[in-house]
């Protein structure tokens, strides 16, 4: 049914939204600019250029660069001290042997730190991100890219993603999107198939 699986990473396969969250609340406290949970919300699945145009418009007085520095500082440090994988994440990605790709919003070095303190990049025969592409989700061009590399159709490409920007990316590529949300609901608008866990998406799809 399928030739490729592909799986965004930041709140799909590994814990890092609740980091990002409570680190960057923090980072904008710290600079005079406390924002709250549904703030941090609209920033998640968005590539870091996207969000800071939306920090930018919400906050024009902020120092983005200060906050950004903190912010990361914080993020890093969380990353550091371990990074938890999504229920069913292990288990699926033992599942099966259909070919395995991560397509992320994050830079490379960070993708690949990611995956290497989670200790599943093994699991991936390509790693996708930011600095391989010139139009980040929402637009299809990372998913695209991703069944290029293995030769295959988009529609033939089963898509495990959180959020609504990363579902909406792969769905305008043509592949078949599982949406898992993470820290913020969704009505699964761009999804074929809304799960509450991964394993419960892949039934859905049909891959089990």
């Amino acid at each position: 049914m399928y030739d490729a699986l592909l799986f965004d990473l930041d709140g799909t396969l590994i814990d890092t939204e609740s980091i990002a969250l409570a680190t960057g609340m923090l980072a904008f406290a710290a600079h005079g600019h406390p924002v709250d949970a549904a703030f941090m919300h609209a920033l998640v699945g968005k590539d870091e250029p996207s969000a800071a145009q939306i920090i930018r418009a919400a906050l024009p007085d902020a120092d983005l660069e200060a906050v950004n520095r903190h912010w990361r500082a914080g993020f890093a440090a969380g990353v550091d001290a371990g990074l938890v994988l999504k229920p069913g994440a292990e288990e699926l990605l033992a599942l099966t042997g259909l070919p395995r790709a991560i397509v992320t919003s994050t830079g490379r070095p960070g993708a690949h730190r990611k995956l290497g303190i989670a200790g599943i990049a093994g699991a991936f025969t390509h790693v996708v991100t930011l600095d391989d592409v010139t139009a980040p989700k929402p637009a299809p061009d990372p998913y695209l890219l991703a069944a290029s590399l293995f030769g295959v159709d988009p529609g033939r490409c089963l898509v495990f993603e959180d959020s609504e920007t990363g579902a909406e990316a792969a769905h305008r590529a043509g592949c078949v999107v599982v949406q898992v949300p993470d820290v913020v609901p969704s009505a699964g608008r761009w999804a074929h198939h809304l799960a509450p866990d991964l394993m419960t998406g892949a039934r859905m799809a049909g891959l089990i």
